[in-house]
């Protein structure tokens, strides 16, 4: 089942912190994260944190087209801390990964 956004891609970035800047590293990430969704092809960013490894991080977004992600969204004003300080904050370069949905399941709760 494919989405009503036929360029919709799913992005998973994967960050590791270095232990002693992961503070820092989310302060930076959190507006972000907020500017983000407020752009007309943003359609969700989910932030998750390792149980095992507290500094590991994994951020799933979803956009409505690929190009406008990377030749538009990429490079807004407002990532550019948080761009910038990435290389002394990770202790490896972030690894992103687009994939493209082929079906979504979601469960249904009674009352919402």
């Amino acid at each position: 089942m494919k989405s009503g956004y036929p360029n919709e891609i799913s992005v998973v970035v994967f960050l590791n912190a270095k232990p002693e800047t992961c503070e820092e590293f989310l302060q930076l990430l959190a507006p972000v994260l907020d500017a983000m969704r407020h752009e007309p092809t943003f359609i969700s960013a989910v932030l998750h944190r390792s149980p095992d490894n507290p500094s590991s991080f994994m951020l799933y977004e979803v956009w409505a087209d690929r190009d406008d992600l990377v030749n538009v969204q990429m490079k807004r004003d407002y990532r550019a801390a948080y761009e910038a300080r990435l290389p002394d904050l990770l202790r490896e370069p972030r690894r992103a990964v687009i994939w493209e949905r082929l079906r979504g399941d979601f469960a249904f709760f009674a009352g919402s």
